[in-house]
């Protein structure tokens, strides 16, 4: 891979820092209540309005159009690759949690699939019964005792925590494939990863848009979307009854 991204990424290791920084500051308090830890609401809310902006004019179009005209079952077989190359970093992970034999089984579908599954597009590896492995760095960090820390909302990227924005960060680094020196491909993790989302983007098109643009507020509902997904995700679900993420304000329609 070309050297090119390094300087482009350069002020996201930086903020990683910082933002691993303000996971130590969390208070513990609110984080056992599980509500919502949000101290750059302010800034929260501009970023997630141009997301939404983003979203309205240029990836929900761009999206809609990729799954009327790709092929249902090519759109699939483009989010297995996609999934594959991830299987390398995510076996890292799960070494650095803790746990061997799920980092072999991250390597065992990612050989499986890559040779049997051509390249990846197809998914073998769930017709062996190899169990399906999906972890990242954020969780490592929940592994290691990192706290949670302030609700972030990412631009071009969408809701996440200052844990998670750091795992996003180290995740894309640490993939021998996403970011290698002699990758066959230039940037191809970066490339299938925006065609994987795509693919989510124009195939639950009705939900997505009912979230970010039938809502009385699409940023409080994504938020806690986000929160309460991920925090299930991690075994640490909290209630959070802050907003109903299925409360849309259908008036004028």
């Amino acid at each position: 891979m070309k050297l090119h991204l390094r300087p482009i990424f350069a002020p996201f290791l930086l903020s990683a820092a910082v933002l691993l920084s303000a996971c130590a500051a969390q208070s513990p308090e609110s984080r056992a209540a599980g509500e919502i830890f949000d101290p750059h609401e302010n800034t929260n809310r501009s970023i997630h309005n141009f997301n939404r902006g983003v979203d309205r004019y240029a990836f929900r179009p761009a999206s809609k159009g990729y799954v009327s005209v790709v092929p249902p079952d090519l759109v699939q077989a483009f989010n297995n690759f996609a999934v594959n190359i991830s299987m390398p970093g995510q076996a890292v992970n799960l070494l650095l949690q803790g746990k061997p034999k799920q980092s072999g089984i991250a390597l065992s579908r990612f050989v499986v699939n890559t040779i049997f599954g051509i390249g990846g597009l197809g998914d073998p590896s769930s017709d062996f019964n190899i169990a399906y492995i999906d972890t990242d760095f954020g969780e490592t960090l929940h592994v290691w005792g990192v706290e949670e820390g302030a609700y972030v909302e990412l631009p071009f990227y969408g809701p996440s925590t200052a844990r998670d924005s750091v795992g996003v960060v180290v995740d894309f680094f640490t993939n021998p494939i996403t970011f290698a020196r002699q990758n066959p491909a230039d940037n191809i993790g970066v490339y299938s990863e925006i065609v994987r989302r795509m693919g989510d983007r124009g195939t639950y098109s009705d939900t997505i848009d009912a979230i970010l643009y039938e809502s009385a507020d699409s940023y409080a509902q994504a938020r806690q979307i986000f929160l309460q997904n991920r925090r299930f995700q991690l075994g640490e679900a909290g209630a959070i009854t802050e907003v109903d993420p299925f409360e849309l304000d259908t008036e004028g329609f």
